[in-house]
């Protein structure tokens, strides 16, 4: 999983760095679509976190019927978020991107900016269909313990990516010069890759996949088991949707001091995104780990192994942190933008650096609570936390205080060693140690 989680956000960072060289306008306007793209992306992913905590579970138990009806209600979920996350983004373009674009820049000119995002974000629509289903694949064989078909299919998604940005974006062995566009058009091809290679393969290997034997005969998912799995995952939707719209919303409350500001995020984001898939990836195995051994009744090996997870994920990023602050001065160098840009840039990594190893622990936490069905805890521990603390803080730092944005981030990111400590005792307590797919069969 880490690996294909790294090589994915490779492709972004070269997409982010072939978009840089078009100009800061074209670099801003990828980055603000890509900030509401990935709000779409975590309510896919949230949408199936809950029959995802069912499925690792009824696998850890043997039970492949469970399993399929688990993987149906994933293809309803998700097809209920495709067409709701369309229909956002087609009504309200102009307004979503504007909210990026209200502060002043003497280096980037927000008409053009709009006109690059408007681009970037109608080819990137065609490309969230082939994204959920890929996801369904992907999240259910990564429940069975399956993620290499998911990481090849990955590979397949950068090789396709990368030559058809080169090819697009400048126009090379007579294809079109078509700049941001290009870089658009090359991602939803790299998903319609992904997504054919993961299904056409497990599909291929059904004897040892046989959860996939005869899952389309009926799309039905039993009544009780659905409300049960919906009222579980319900809270995990909304947190990872929130918790999403959260990052959006801090970004735009740093984005009112400048747009430089935001060009600077951008190139911060590009190289960070690519280490702190080790962390996200670290807690998506403690969530599946943790499941099938609760799912098997094995429940003081499951609190041994969290403990031990956690600390290895936190000490895993102390190093990445060290990493981050070494290529800080150097990574805004590839970009064709302003030295005052690069600079915010080289903070922004930094000062996200320094914390890595807190976010490393606090996604093994929240994946811990969440293996054991505790999802409104989650929800509560993490996106409520972000409205209720984080988001409030920036807008009025930033809107009410004379200080800088890079001190205002600095404290707002201090802020999540407050949820840290919090989830520790969670843990420690033992409160989401249970299994949950026995109380649905009673």
């Amino acid at each position: 999983m880490m690996i294909q989680n790294g090589i994915t956000n490779m492709v972004g960072l070269i997409d982010n760095v072939m978009v840089g060289s078009l100009g800061t306008e074209a670099m801003t306007a990828v980055s603000i679509v890509g900030q509401l793209i990935f709000v779409f992306n975590l309510a896919v992913f949230g949408g199936l976190s809950g029959p995802g905590i069912y499925g690792a579970q009824y696998f850890g138990q043997g039970n492949t019927e469970g399993f399929r009806n688990t993987f149906r209600l994933k293809l309803w979920i998700s097809g209920a978020v495709v067409i709701g996350g369309i229909a956002v983004f087609l009504l309200g373009d102009e307004t979503l991107i504007g909210l990026y674009l209200r502060g002043e820049s003497t280096d980037v000119d927000p008409v053009l900016t709009m006109e690059y995002a408007k681009q970037y974000l109608f080819i990137m629509l065609i490309g969230l269909v082939p994204f959920a289903m890929t996801q369904i694949y992907a999240s259910s064989l990564r429940e069975t313990g399956e993620s290499l078909k998911p990481m090849i299919a990955g590979v397949t998604s950068v090789v396709v990516d990368i030559v058809f940005n080169y090819l697009l974006i400048y126009g090379k062995f007579g294809m079109p010069e078509l700049g941001v566009r290009g870089a658009a058009i090359a991602t939803v091809l790299s998903r319609f890759a992904e997504f054919a290679v993961v299904v056409i393969w497990s599909c291929a290997a059904k004897k040892k996949h046989v959860f996939l034997i005869g899952i389309y005969r009926r799309l039905t998912v039993p009544k009780e088991l659905s409300v049960m799995i919906i009222k579980k995952g319900l809270p995990i939707f909304f947190n990872e949707f929130l918790w999403a719209g959260g990052i959006a919303a801090l970004t735009q409350c740093y984005s009112v001091r400048s747009l430089d500001v935001i060009a600077g995020m951008n190139i911060s984001n590009a190289i960070c995104n690519l280490l702190n898939v080790v962390f996200i990836a670290l807690g998506s195995a403690v969530g599946i780990i943790i499941g099938q051994t609760l799912g098997a009744h094995e429940y003081e090996k499951a609190r041994d192994d969290a403990f031990a997870l956690m600390k290895f994920t936190g000490v895993i990023c102390i190093g990445l942190t060290a990493v981050l602050v070494s290529v800080s001065g150097v990574f805004p160098g590839l970009y064709d933008t302003t030295q005052e840009i690069r600079q915010y840039g080289s903070w922004f990594i930094t000062i996200t650096a320094l914390f890595f190893p807190v976010q490393g622990f606090l996604n093994a936490l929240y994946f811990t609570l969440r293996s054991g069905g505790k999802t409104m805890v989650t929800f509560l521990f993490d996106s409520v936390y972000s409205w209720v603390v984080p988001v409030p803080c920036a807008y009025i730092l930033c809107n009410f205080t004379g200080l800088s944005v890079l001190l205002i981030y600095t404290i707002v990111q201090a802020a999540d060693i407050i949820k840290l400590i919090v989830g520790y005792i969670l843990i420690k307590k033992g409160v989401w140690i249970s299994n949950i797919v026995d109380a649905s069969e009673k």
